[in-house]
């Protein structure tokens, strides 16, 4: 019997020793298969050592989510789906709800179509927890743009910000090394702090995205300040990067998207809130209305059956994403680029970042990306005003699912330094040879095209 452990370690070690099927051919043959061109080629050939304790990383986390889908009793009846109200359906809701609480370690979950993204998942959570005269403290800097709405940090129009209804803000800067600041968190929390706000990916700043470990460690210098402190994780981009998540080191909700890696590549749309229960059933009353909570809304069985096959895939595709950045840190810092986070260093989210320096180079940068994509190679991606950014954004991403980040993707403001933030499936990357990443050189003035052979 095959037992995996997924204990502390962010990269487990599993040790299995399989029969080998016999292959028919040669040894000589299969050495001159290689996906990549030769720069590229010489990198993931480097970097054997951490693609294998990613394979181990994605064995530990697909166990423990098939052990959840079998708790649930997962069956094809559950991909029915439902029309109207969405009162008369076939457990599906309640079966996913079970298995991905289990699977993050929350006492319960809901995960919805009905969330529009990210952001609105998050902006549930938040308005679960905090009322009239609370304050929301982020402890991680400033958090993503999208969120400086819902907070009431921007311009906010009087359309229901947290500002809106007398939540107050306070957010802790980040300690110099782009960590979080350990000795001002240690004394950050005032009598009114209801919610601390940690973000675990960098978002759209120059910073580490933070472990499990390091939240865990947060919200412990957080409840000893005090314990009714309620902890928020925005957990985008960070699902199954590690073998465990939040919930387990003391978070009280997290939140994130469908889109992004728990749907798989394959979930269409769709978000999730999970955690304590009492404040599951709180966001539920926001997507919806108070006394409606879980128990309502239709999903189509198409969408149902693409929720749980997304999620069981999950961990696959994660783990393709991670090696991606992997291989894009190697290659980019090689030829001096700054990156974020460094090669070969155990990863916490699925994004790369990669400080370009230049609005050319960045603009230039997502238009390679787009053109070596499946989906839409022959479109230009253009920038321009998004709703809940800041700033001018540039998007590119040839993916299946629109904004599915987990196949093939890129973006970032256009602001300084100018940095570009990937995400990139290795297996997308693969299909997508013989397509060449093209960036501008920052030292050619006349912006003269240089080929990096990412894809």
């Amino acid at each position: 019997m095959l037992v995996l452990s997924c204990a502390r370690p962010v990269y487990p070690t599993l040790s299995l020793s399989p029969s080998r099927p016999k292959c028919t051919a040669s040894r000589s043959s299969l050495s001159n298969v290689h996906p990549f061109v030769p720069e590229v080629a010489k990198a993931a050939d480097s970097l054997s050592s951490e693609f294998r304790g990613v394979d181990n990383l994605v064995a530990c986390n697909s166990s423990r989510v098939l052990k959840a889908f079998q708790n649930a009793r997962v069956g094809s009846h559950h991909f029915a789906g439902c029309t109207g109200y969405g009162h008369d359906e076939a457990g599906g809701r309640e079966a996913l709800d079970q298995a991905f609480a289990e699977i993050v370690g929350a006492e319960s979950a809901i995960v919805r179509s009905q969330f529009f993204s990210g952001t609105h998942a998050i902006t549930c959570a938040l308005f679960a927890f905090l009322r009239p005269g609370d304050e929301l403290l982020a402890v991680a800097g400033a958090p993503y743009d999208t969120l400086e709405e819902v907070i009431g940090k921007r311009d906010f129009h009087g359309l229901g910000s947290l500002k809106d209804f007398g939540v107050m803000y306070r957010e802790l800067p980040l300690a110099e090394d782009g960590g979080l600041d350990w000795d001002a968190l240690t004394g950050a929390l005032r009598p009114y702090t209801k919610c601390a706000l940690i973000q675990r990916s960098c978002g759209y700043s120059w910073r580490r995205s933070l472990s499990v470990e390091e939240i865990g460690r947060a919200i412990k210098i957080i409840k000893m300040q005090n314990p009714n402190c309620l902890v928020m994780v925005d957990n985008c981009y960070g699902e199954f990067v590690e073998s465990i998540e939040p919930p387990m080191v003391g978070a009280d909700l997290i939140a994130g998207s469908l889109i992004k890696n728990p749907g798989g590549t394959v979930a269409p749309c769709g978000g999730y809130v999970a955690g304590r229960k009492k404040w599951v059933d709180a966001a539920a009353a926001r997507l919806s209305a108070p006394g409606l909570g879980v128990d309502c809304g239709s999903t189509p069985g198409d969408i149902m059956r693409a929720f749980f096959q997304g999620l069981f895939l999950a961990p696959q595709m994660v783990g393709e994403a991670i090696k991606g950045t992997f291989l894009v840190a190697e290659v980019m810092a090689s030829k001096g680029y700054k990156v974020q986070p460094l090669p070969r260093v155990p990863r916490s989210d699925t994004v790369q970042a990669v400080q370009l320096g230049s609005r050319e180079l960045l603009l230039a940068f997502c238009e390679a990306v787009q053109r070596s994509s499946p989906v839409g190679s022959f479109t230009k991606p253009v920038a321009g005003t998004t709703p809940g950014y800041a700033s001018e954004v540039i998007f590119a991403d040839g993916t299946f699912i629109d904004g599915s980040t987990s196949e093939l993707s890129c973006d970032g403001p256009l602001r300084e330094p100018y940095a570009v933030f990937c995400q990139v499936c290795i297996s997308m990357v693969s299909i997508s040879v013989p397509g060449v990443l093209y960036f501008q050189s920052k030292n050619w003035e006349n912006y003269q095209v240089i080929c990096l052979h990412l894809f």
